[in-house]
């Protein structure tokens, strides 16, 4: 029959306290517990602490007790297993009882938040959705860039953190950490948060010991509903009629119409070519849902086609798009003031070093400034939005439902009222 028995082995000023675990001739291993306490204060025939000031010697008995009737339920498991039972063995199932770091990564993996992300990221790399396809690269990139702030929360707070701290005072601080720290905007947080309550709750369909408090209302994922600008059709226009002198902002021009007639995405539109036209449409498989799309052309593209020999403009990056559509529409005259959202540069500090970051800023600036590639998909939406049915508008941008599709655009209820007004004023009859 396997036995432990606690022991202490020096007597110095203070003792770590060790476990022996024997079994008659098959073993006889021994092992650090981690625990110390000050000398003399060991009694070795009641296997317990005695009296003191200085440690909480009840809840230590106890927890010896709980780790010596473990430790046997373990050898029990492990000899149906058909486990090695060495001194790595124990210091292994110590480090399991007491939840600290061990050599072995799948122990980890049960007791530590980012060593179960990790597990649960390279599980991702070969998981399949629940339509029998692969997870998007994009997505898992997300998963990693959540790691990495918890990472850095860990390094911040000098806290390693264990599933079972993931209750709301840690929400709270980790929330306060993205916001004043990495001065990140609440829709990038709630981004963060959302990742973590899906490991929270993945860990706890495997059955892992987790704390519940990221199921409650109050772990709630940070958002901030930002006034995202489109362009109207008579601006559009306006931008196609414009003449530019420069090349590289009459082909950047050029881009920036076939994005706002194609309602695809930078990553899509700005790779099209001759191959994609097919019978008098553009066809393309989409690069984030990876979705078939077909969609007639529009005459301004058709025109910009035949501008350039029925070749799309010359490519360029993203980037340089994002720059040059700002240049456009500063030319073309959006100056209005409006409320909006736009990157800046900022500085912080970091290990007492100024560090320059870019964040999203809220506030009110020129219309030209909020420019970015995302206003083409927008407008393209929100302009076809009640001229054709809603279904056909979502079949181009990608959008699975309409209450979805519905939070995109941008029609604000004096456009609703304009567009009841007007079906009133076509289909009224006298009788």
């Amino acid at each position: 029959m396997a036995t432990g028995k606690f022991r202490i082995k020096t007597s110095n000023e203070w003792n770590t306290i060790y476990l022996r675990f024997k079994h008659s001739n098959l073993f006889d291993i021994e092992c650090s517990t981690g625990i110390q306490i000050p000398n003399k204060r060991w009694s070795d025939s009641k296997q317990e602490v005695l009296v003191t000031p200085d440690v909480n010697y009840k809840e230590i008995n106890n927890k010896l007790k709980e780790l010596n009737i473990f430790i046997r339920k373990e050898f029990g498991n492990a000899t149906l297993t058909a486990e090695t039972i060495n001194t790595n063995w124990l210091k292994e199932k110590i480090n399991v009882f007491f939840n600290r770091i061990t050599d072995n990564e799948d122990v980890n993996a049960t007791v530590f938040l980012t060593s179960y992300i990790n597990s649960f990221i390279e599980e991702s790399k070969i998981k399949k959705t629940r339509n029998n396809t692969p997870i998007k690269p994009r997505t898992i990139q997300h998963y990693v860039t959540t790691l990495n702030k918890i990472t850095a929360f860990e390094n911040y707070t000098r806290n390693k953190i264990k599933l079972t701290d993931i209750n709301l005072s840690f929400h709270t601080k980790f929330i306060e950490f993205l916001e004043l720290e990495q001065k990140l905007n609440p829709n990038t947080i709630g981004g963060y948060i959302d990742d973590l309550k899906l490991f929270c709750n993945n860990a706890d369909k495997k059955g892992l010991t987790i704390s519940k408090e990221f199921k409650l209302s109050e772990f709630y994922s940070p958002t901030n509903k930002t006034n995202d600008i489109y362009l109207k059709e008579d601006e559009i226009n306006a931008i196609y009629k414009k003449q530019f002198n420069q090349d590289f902002l009459d082909n950047a021009r050029d881009w920036f119409i076939i994005g706002l007639r194609t309602g695809f995405r930078i990553s899509d539109f700005l790779k099209l070519s001759k191959k994609n036209i097919i019978e008098g449409f553009i066809e393309k498989q989409t690069i984030k849902t990876d979705f078939p799309v077909i969609i007639p052309i529009h005459h301004q593209v058709k025109a910009i086609l035949e501008k350039r020999n029925g070749s799309f403009p010359r490519k360029i990056s993203d980037q340089k798009f994002n720059d040059y559509i700002k240049i456009i529409c500063k030319e073309v005259g959006f100056n209005e003031i409006v409320e909006g959202a736009k990157i800046t540069e900022i500085s912080i500090d970091r290990n007492g070093k100024k560090e320059k970051i870019y964040r999203k800023q809220i506030g009110k600036f020129p219309k030209f400034e909020l420019v970015t590639s995302h206003i083409c998909r927008r407008s393209f939406a929100t302009n076809l939005y009640g001229k054709i049915d809603t279904l056909t508008i979502m079949k181009i941008t990608g959008h699975k439902t309409e209450a979805q599709f519905l939070g995109y655009i941008k029609i604000t209820p004096k456009q609703y009222a304009e567009k009841l007004k007007e079906y009133w004023k076509t289909n009224s009859k006298v009788y």
